[in-house]
């Protein structure tokens, strides 16, 4: 059985006792709370502080936690909200399209899968939640990286590989399809990431108006496009879906 690191669990344990009091605590409240020598309590405390988990009153010198443990708590807690208020609009999606449908938030230079729903077929399929998908040439990363500053500089940081002979690699043109999908208020991936496979997605807005994710639907070209063209009425579905789910975050029309 592999073995606890006992340091990290003593930072766990110092962050959910100032969790879990309503005032600021000193070095000798917390080291005596959860038997721990001062010096080995303060090189712990230190660490949190450095890291942002944790912040030290300047004229008390008592600590409370810190603003990097509310963003990531935040964040969280956005994700989840995020796939609560999605889940009625994505089934509906998945049934009028009859198509998968994914949703993904930007996570580590790629999409993270938060919510899949199936192809509402009798077909075998694989459940896709958690998994990553990069920014460049997928609908749902080009929606993101459209529409999310932060996704746009880690698209252009990342190392744009082709997937196929269709994916765009160059900044100039990568540019020049984010402002598109911006124009058309929706991004398109038809085999640019597998060959005979094609996608739409457009982004979802939350009550700040920040974008906070992007809804799409995947499946076989000859099913999602006509004429070598996605079509309209998936296209429309889509943002719908959406637009939907934008307002019951808060979003409004967009």
């Amino acid at each position: 059985m592999a073995r606890n690191i006992q340091s990290l669990e003593r930072a766990a344990a110092m962050l959910r006792l100032l969790a879990g009091g309503e005032r600021r605590l000193g070095l000798s409240d917390i080291a005596s709370s959860l038997g721990l020598a001062k010096g080995t309590a303060h090189g712990i405390l230190r660490t949190l502080q450095q890291e942002g988990f944790v912040e030290q009153d300047d004229a008390s010198g008592r600590y409370q936690l810190g603003a990097e443990l509310l963003r990531l708590g935040t964040t969280y807690l956005d994700v989840h909200e995020l796939r609560a208020r999605a889940l009625v609009w994505t089934d509906d999606l998945a049934r009028s399209s009859g198509e998968s449908v994914y949703l993904g938030v930007l996570h580590q230079q790629g999409v993270l899968i938060v919510h899949h729903v199936f192809r509402p077929d009798d077909s075998r399929q694989v459940l896709e939640i958690g998994a990553m998908q990069p920014l460049h040439s997928t609908a749902l990363g080009k929606v993101l990286s459209a529409y999310d500053p932060v996704a746009h500089s880690e698209a252009l940081e990342a190392d744009r590989k082709p997937f196929t002979d269709r994916t765009v690699c160059g900044p100039e043109e990568f540019e020049h399809l984010l402002d598109l999908t911006r124009a058309r208020g929706y991004a398109a991936d038809v085999e640019e990431t597998w060959v005979g496979v094609a996608s739409v997605a457009a982004p979802i807005h939350d009550r700040r108006r920040m974008p906070v994710g992007s809804v799409g639907i995947t499946g076989a070209v000859e099913r999602l496009c006509r004429d070598g063209e996605l079509r309209p009425e998936l296209i429309a579905a889509v943002r719908d879906c959406a637009r939907a789910v934008s307002r019951d975050l808060g979003g409004g029309r967009f």
